[in-house]
């Protein structure tokens, strides 16, 4: 019985949206189902999982723009982000008009989630860290035991969120990455929001806006 995960970039904007299940039970979540919703669906379709449920990390139109659509069409939930997303949530046509997507509705997810919720996926649990500072309700989902962290654009492979936006916070970033990120195990795979793969390790001892000379 494992957790298994498989990403597929969505949007102009080159989103990972990731497919996270259970192998034991072929239950499935979708994180962040941004858009190119026909995509999704037709990958875990040919996989035959099961959506239970989908997730989302923030409330930014390329993670969050085709999530009501999906969820509908697949009968299914959506739990997350933390209760402070409803800033951009509720501006998803504004954030559609600016960047060009299909129109989005304002969206309100059927379960808010907390620091320190948990999150299930079959019979996998995933923890909930809140880490505010792209954005002020964005969290990340945390599988123990499968090393795996799904990190929407807190962190990235020698890089971090931006914090220009609106409700964006330098500091808070920072400390969320440093304080509750770093304490994760090295080995821990880092799926970002965008771009490669990378671990826990790799950037505490190297990415140069939040390393540490202690880690090298």
């Amino acid at each position: 019985m494992a957790l298994k995960y498989h990403v597929i970039p969505v949007t102009p904007f080159a989103q990972n949206c990731s497919v996270l299940w259970c192998d034991a039970s072929r239950k499935a979540a979708i994180v962040d189902a941004g858009g190119d919703i026909d995509r999704i669906q037709a990958w875990v379709d040919s996989q035959g999982l099961a959506v239970e449920k989908l997730l989302l990390t923030h409330g930014h139109i390329d993670h969050a723009g085709g999530a009501a659509v999906l969820a509908d069409r697949l009968g299914v939930e959506i739990e997350g982000p933390q209760r402070a997303e409803s800033f951009w949530l509720d501006q998803l046509p504004t954030q559609g008009q600016m960047f060009g997507f299909p129109r989005s509705e304002p969206l309100t997810p059927q379960r808010w989630l907390e620091e320190g919720d948990a999150v299930t996926v079959g019979e996998e649990t995933l923890n909930v860290i809140h880490c505010p500072g792209h954005t002020p309700g964005h969290v990340v989902f945390h599988s123990p035991a499968a090393k795996v962290l799904v990190a929407g654009d807190v962190l990235f492979q020698g890089s971090i969120g931006r914090t220009d936006f609106p409700m964006g916070n330098h500091q808070q970033l920072i400390d969320a990455i440093q304080q509750k990120l770093f304490i994760l195990p090295d080995d821990t795979v880092v799926i970002p929001g965008h771009g490669p793969f990378t671990t826990i390790g790799a950037e505490k001892r190297g990415n140069p806006y939040v390393a540490n000379p202690r880690y090298r």
